[in-house]
């Protein structure tokens, strides 16, 4: 067998070249380069030649293995001689798939046009956040059940430091205020993160959109006009808003924000968000002088209005990553 090593390699090369299928290829390393293959009992036999013969078949052996490996990986590429079923070039070909924007995308993209017709320019901020800007001035103090670790992702603390993922982007506003001064119209839309049990109309991330108007002598006519205007301009003219007393820390008045909008053929309130005026105190932490300055802030879960003007009933498709779902928009 090492007297004939060059014989072997030649009928190895030959078999492998003569093989036309994948299957074929296969069959042909089992019997060759296999645990029990010929060139494993060739090794085999090297244990027996004289001592002088080693080094030399030795080499040559190894060389034939490293040879017949190549050109296995060759074949193995190109799935041996096997080829495919002729094709007809006369036939019509398959459609392809158009891909589109998801329908969180494209919502957010008419949210922001909405607005930016009214003069609100986009702006944007971290998503994870400290406590000063997430809670502290916004209102929220210390020992405020909105702060509890249940309602919050929390991150170590770093530097004396206790970071969060932003449970809104109201965060955005406060950043905003801080570095530049009044009059201000900003709209900021992005992901927020709240450890909720995932259910038909709640998910642990999702997308708000915050809207802030900072400057003289503004009320909450200026703010329900907004809302109004963008509500007629989303759902479609007969929309309407509603404005109900609530409360929040950052805002004094604050309200509940409803719209009228047609679900199914029948029109029908549905909650979007929530509004008010800036609190005096929230402008006292970033230096605005609240005496001469005013302003209103609203808050809308962008989910919320993607699946009212889409009748889509669970938030959770909305992240499943279906395309059968996401075609449909």
């Amino acid at each position: 067998m090492l007297d004939s090593i060059d014989t072997h390699e030649q009928e190895a090369l030959a078999t492998l070249a003569a093989a036309t299928t994948s299957a074929q290829v296969e069959a042909w390393r089992i019997a060759w380069l296999g645990t029990s293959g010929r060139v494993g009992a060739m090794m085999e036999a090297l244990r027996g030649a004289p001592k002088e013969k080693k080094p030399m078949l030795g080499k040559q052996l190894n060389a034939m293995k490293q040879k017949l490996e190549a050109q296995f990986a060759l074949a193995k590429a190109s799935g041996g001689a096997e080829s495919g079923p002729d094709i007809d070039m006369t036939e019509p070909g398959l459609p392809a798939g158009v891909g589109r924007r998801h329908v969180l995308t494209r919502t957010i993209a008419d949210i922001v046009d909405i607005f930016g017709r009214m003069g609100f320019r986009v702006a944007e901020g971290p998503e994870v956040e400290d406590e000063w800007h997430n809670f502290t001035a916004l209102n929220i103090p210390e020992g405020h059940p909105a702060r509890e670790g249940t309602d919050n992702f929390y991150m170590a603390e770093q530097g004396g430091i206790r970071r969060l993922l932003r449970t809104q982007t109201s965060t955005v506003q406060i950043r905003t205020m801080e570095k530049e001064k009044p009059p201000l119209k900003i709209v900021a839309v992005g992901r927020v993160y709240r450890p909720d049990t995932h259910d038909a109309t709640h998910f642990s991330m999702f997308h708000q959109v915050e809207g802030l108007c900072v400057d003289k002598n503004v009320s909450m006519v200026d703010l329900k006009t907004a809302l109004w205007q963008f509500a007629r301009a989303c759902f479609g003219p007969e929309a309407e808003v509603r404005m109900r007393p609530s409360f929040f820390p950052f805002t004094e008045p604050s309200a509940e924000v409803d719209m009228k909008m047609k679900i199914k053929g029948e029109w029908r309130w549905v909650e979007l968000g929530g509004c008010g005026m800036v609190d005096p105190a929230v402008f006292e932490s970033v230096g605005i002088d609240p005496e001469v300055w005013s302003g209103y802030a609203f808050g809308l879960g962008v989910e919320r209005i993607a699946m009212r003007r889409h009748g889509i009933s669970d938030i959770r498709w909305l992240y499943e990553n279906d395309a059968r779902f996401l075609r449909q928009f």
